[in-house]
């Protein structure tokens, strides 16, 4: 049954997948968000593995510090057993000092690879947010240029495709139109001012007998 819900999973996952990549082959810009978002998500994960190693030095620093006090308190409270000819507190001061020296050894030698780890994480760090931050100048380059090309685009389809070829046959039948507009006009004009003209000739002639 597991292995079934499995298989269910997996071939509803790669569907998914699928479907976004159909849909970033359409809008690269969303495929370019998705990787910032991705980078992002890497970044924000070593910050927080950079901050735990930075914790794990002080624990380190810490424990170091404390070996060394301890070490030095036995050595001098076996220097003072020893000339107290206290031998048994001499003997057991000793041997604590020797395993606090043992210690601060051991710590030394794993505190100064802490150091060397957490200054590599810390570059690591560095170079992917200076890295992050490229890709948010390049995708501001992609989104100017894709911009441009858009309206280059839609420039194109007004200036170079069958819209423009309409448009300019729509102004034509509409220039046209006024054109035979203005002449009728002019005509009835004309036509209106000569009846007047003969009306008035004609007034005037028989006024005149």
């Amino acid at each position: 049954m597991a292995n079934l819900f499995t298989r269910i999973k997996d071939t509803i996952s790669a569907d998914f997948h699928e479907m976004l990549d159909q849909k970033e082959e359409k809008n690269p810009s969303a495929h370019v968000n998705q990787y910032i978002r991705e980078c992002e998500q890497e970044v924000r994960k070593i910050k927080r593995l950079v901050e735990k190693q930075y914790m794990i030095k002080q624990d380190f620093t810490r424990e170091l510090n404390q070996a060394k006090q301890m070490a030095a308190k036995r050595k001098r409270q076996a220097d003072i057993a020893q000339e107290a000819n206290e031998q048994e507190l001499y003997k057991h001061a000793l041997e604590e000092q020797q395993q606090f020296e043992a210690r601060v050894n051991q710590l030394n030698d794993m505190h100064d690879k802490i150091i060397n780890d957490l200054e590599t994480l810390e570059n690591k760090y560095v170079q992917m947010k200076h890295k992050l931050k490229d890709l948010y100048v390049k995708r501001m380059e992609l989104k100017g240029r894709e911009n441009v090309a858009k309206a280059h685009q839609g420039m194109n389809k007004v200036l170079q495709t069958e819209l423009m070829e309409k448009s300019v046959s729509k102004f034509q039948e509409l220039e046209s139109y006024i054109e035979r507009l203005e002449n009728t006009v002019q005509s009835d004009y004309r036509l209106y001012t000569l009846d007047a003209k003969l009306a008035e000739l004609e007034k005037n002639y028989s006024t005149s007998k």
